[in-house]
């Protein structure tokens, strides 16, 4: 049956001589889909059988097995980031980081705060910022969110001097050894990420300390407690870095 689906291709592999099997991502998760003839230079789905491609695909869609794709028209071409290697970079990492999260956790809230995330930086909204929004919200959907009610030790909300990614959350001056302090500053734009609708965001005024803060702070949280290791988490840090 002809099936209308939105999303952005995931990967593409060659097959036969002219043709391409694509992985698109939707808000229903991945299918899987025949490109047949696209690698011709004529072929009206050439454009739209690329990775990367966010747009709305025509399928004939088959439950079972791979559904072959009929035809599409571009949503966005998210052409700034595409012509920008860093911004490519950071399109990389983001989506294998929602690949893996998406393995465990099939909520279609994952793919639309994943589009919202890449419309942000393409309309050039710093990328660092819309890559660690998105990093704290999908803790919540490997099921190792951040404490960010009270101190991960004692579980007092009051006197919270910093928060730590070993502890998992805040913590208090009671409680507190030698965990590196985190400005007020820092824990309350951590929570602001957090709390904040992707869609909504604007051009935010941050200082780059707490962009930094906030950015050592998850990498370290995701280090610690989501067991994840990404090829393209290394490649973006050696090209930002």
């Amino acid at each position: 049956m002809l099936k209308n689906i939105e999303g952005i291709v995931i990967s593409e592999t060659p097959f036969k001589e002219n043709s391409k099997i694509l992985n698109i991502y939707t808000a229903e998760g991945i299918i899987g889909v025949t490109s047949k003839g696209c690698k011709n230079l004529k072929s009206p789905l050439r454009t739209i059988s690329n990775k990367f491609t966010y747009a709305e695909f025509t399928i004939y869609y088959n439950e079972d097995h791979l559904s072959t794709l009929k035809e599409g028209h571009l949503l966005d071409d998210l052409i700034h980031i595409k012509t920008d290697l860093t911004l490519l970079s950071y399109l990389s990492y983001i989506s294998e980081l929602v690949m893996q999260v998406a393995k465990q956790n099939a909520s279609p809230d994952i793919y639309h705060m994943y589009i919202a995330t890449i419309k942000k930086i393409n309309e050039g909204l710093n990328p660092k910022v819309m890559m660690n929004i998105l990093e704290i919200k999908l803790l919540d959907y490997l099921g190792v969110g951040i404490n960010l009610n009270a101190c991960a030790k004692c579980g007092s909300n009051k006197n919270i001097i910093t928060i730590d990614p070993d502890a998992g959350g805040y913590i208090c001056s009671k409680c507190h050894t030698n965990e590196i302090i985190y400005d007020e500053k820092t824990r309350k734009m951590l929570r602001m990420y957090y709390l904040v609708d992707i869609e909504s965001v604007s051009d935010l005024k941050i200082k780059d300390y707490v962009i930094d803060n906030i950015n050592n702070f998850l990498s370290s949280y995701y280090d610690r407690y989501t067991g994840l290791y990404l090829y393209s988490k290394e490649f973006l840090n050696r090209t930002i870095n």
